[in-house]
C-alpha cells in the first residue's frame, strides 16, 4: 500500500496545523476533521490511505472511533496511527487493541512520525 492521502482527526487547531504542515512538506495530501462525526463524513467523501487519530475529543473519542473504523469492512484496511497525549502503556495497548496500526505520543516528534508513516508505505523524503 502506498500512502499519499492522510486524514488527520484532532480537535486542536494547533495540532491540525502542525501535522498538516509536516505531512504536506513531506509530499502527502492532507484532509482534516475536528470530531468523530466529521471524520466519518470525510471517510464517506473519500477514503484516505492513512488516518492520524487523536484520542481526547468531544463526543466519540479516538479509541471508540478507531474501533468503529476498524470494524467497518470498507475502511478496515486503512491504517490508523493514534497521536495522543495519553502516554501510559495501558493506553497504547488499548489503542492497538482497538485496531490502530501504531501509537505515538504528543508532543509529536516529526522524524518519529514520518518514520512510522514510511514503514506503512509513506514517502521516503526526510525533513
Amino acid at each position: 500500500m502506498t500512502i499519499r492521502e492522510v486524514l488527520i482527526v484532532d480537535d486542536s487547531k494547533t495540532e491540525l496545523m502542525f501535522l498538516s504542515t509536516l505531512l504536506q512538506d513531506n509530499g502527502l495530501s492532507v484532509r482534516t476533521a475536528e470530531s468523530g462525526d466529521e471524520a466519518l463524513q470525510r471517510l464517506a467523501d473519500a477514503k484516505p490511505d492513512l488516518i492520524l487519530m487523536d484520542v481526547v475529543m468531544p463526543g466519540q473519542n479516538g479509541f471508540q472511533l478507531t474501533r468503529s473504523i476498524h470494524r467497518t469492512p470498507e475502511y478496515a484496511e486503512i491504517p490508523i496511527i493514534i497521536c495522543t497525549s495519553k502516554n501510559q502503556e495501558t493506553d497504547r495497548v488499548w489503542g492497538l487493541r482497538q485496531g490502530a496500526s501504531d501509537y505515538i505520543t504528543k508532543p509529536v516528534n516529526a522524524q518519529e512520525l514520518m518514520d512510522k508513516i514510511k514503514a506503512l508505505g509513506g514517502p521516503s523524503k526526510r525533513q
